[in-house]
C-alpha cells in the first residue's frame, strides 16, 4: 500500500482517529542512513508519530521537531515532520544493534534509553511551542502518548509499529486516537476505547494481515458512528536541504577558512544530517565565494 494518512471521527465527533502507513519512506530513510535494525524501527516509528502529530496543526507549512535525547547506546533520534506530509530524520549511531528484548521484539527502549522527549512546534507563525516530557520507556509510542496527555491535556494512544527483516522494511506505521472534550466525561466510552485500542496487539500485524486504514478504523469503532474524511493525504520522506544552502553555510565560515579549504582539500564536503545526502563543493564554487564576500564587504565599506 502506498504511504499515506487518513483522518477519522467517531462517537458523535468526540473520538478522532489519525492513521498513517509509512512503509515506503521508513524504507529509504534506512537505505539513506544505513540503519540496522533497532535504529530503523526507533527512526520508523518516531516519524510515523510526528505525521500524526502534524497532522493536527492547521496551517500547510507547519511543522513539528521531535527530538528523543536517551541515554542509552542510539544516542539520539532527532525528526521533523510537516502539515504537508513530509517527515525527514537521523539517529546518533544508526550502526547500533541490540538483542531482541524480553518479549522477542527489536529492543528499541533499550537503545533510547532513560532520558527525555523535546517537541517544537511550529504552527507557521509566531513563535514556536516547546515542551519536555521525560521518558517513559523510550519505546517512542509511550513516550509520545505521554507527552500529548501531559504537554496537551488530551487523552491519546499512540501505536507505531516498525516490521524490518532481511529484506528492509516489510510494513510500517501507527495509528492515533484522541477521546475530545466532549466525550471525555463519559467513562464508561473511554474504558471501551482503551480496552479495543490495547487488544489491538500492535499495528505492523494489521498492515501484514492486509488490512487498509479504513479498514482498521472500522474494526476498532465501526459500530460509533465512524465518518471518515474522504481526503487521503500522502506521506513522503522528504528533506529540504540543497547545494545552495550548503553554499550559504559556506560563506558564513569566511574567506580565511575558505582558502584554508582550498590550499588543503582542493574544496568541501558536507554531509545532510536528516537525508544522507552529500554535496561537494570545488575550488571554483569556493572561489565565488570569496568573491561574492568580498564584493559584500565592499558593498557595506560605501554605504
Amino acid at each position: 500500500m502506498v504511504d499515506q494518512l487518513l483522518r477519522a471521527t467517531a462517537a458523535e465527533g468526540g473520538i478522532r482517529l489519525v492513521g498513517t502507513i509509512t512503509t515506503g519512506l521508513t524504507e529509504e530513510a534506512r537505505q539513506r542512513h544505513q540503519l540496522s535494525y533497532v535504529a530503523t524501527a526507533a527512526l520508523g516509528r518516531t516519524m510515523a508519530g510526528g505525521l500524526l502529530l502534524a497532522s493536527s496543526m492547521k496551517r500547510n507549512d507547519a511543522r513539528i521537531n521531535l527530538r528523543v535525547k536517551g541515554d542509552g547506546p542510539l544516542g539520539g533520534v532527532m525528526v521533523d515532520a510537516g502539515a504537508d506530509g513530509t517527515v525527514r530524520g537521523y539517529v546518533d549511531h544508526p550502526e547500533i544493534e541490540l538483542p531482541p528484548n524480553a518479549k522477542g521484539k527489536l529492543d528499541v527502549g533499550g537503545a533510547v534509553g532513560s532520558g527525555y522527549l523535546y517537541a517544537v512546534r511550529d504552527i507557521g507563525y509566531g513563535y514556536p511551542y516547546s515542551s519536555t516530557v521525560e521518558l517513559v520507556s523510550g519505546e517512542i509510542g509511550d513516550d509520545l502518548t505521554h507527552y500529548l496527555v501531559s504537554s496537551e491535556q488530551t487523552p491519546s494512544a499512540l501505536v507505531l509499529g516498525v516490521f524490518v527483516g532481511a529484506a528492509g522494511v516489510s510494513a510500517a506505521g501507527g495509528l492515533l486516537v484522541q477521546v475530545l472534550p466532549k466525550a471525555a466525561r463519559d467513562e464508561a466510552l473511554v474504558e471501551a476505547l482503551e480496552s479495543r485500542v490495547s487488544g489491538l496487539g500492535g499495528f505492523t500485524p494489521l498492515l501484514q494481515a492486509g488490512k487498509s486504514l479504513p479498514q482498521i478504523f472500522a474494526d476498532l469503532v465501526g459500530d460509533w458512528g465512524l465518518q471518515i474524511f474522504p481526503e487521503t493525504q500522502l506521506v513522503q520522506f522528504q528533506c529540504g536541504c540543497s547545494f545552495e544552502r550548503v553554499l550559504g553555510a559556506l560563506k558564513i565560515l569566511g574567506e580565511r577558512e575558505l582558502r584554508d579549504m582550498i590550499a588543503t582539500d582542493e574544496g568541501a564536503e558536507a554531509t545532510c544530517h536528516f537525508c544522507g545526502q552529500i554535496y561537494q563543493a570545488g575550488s571554483p564554487e569556493l572561489e565565488e565565494l570569496i568573491r561574492q564576500l568580498r564584493a559584500d564587504q565592499a558593498e557595506s565599506a560605501s554605504s
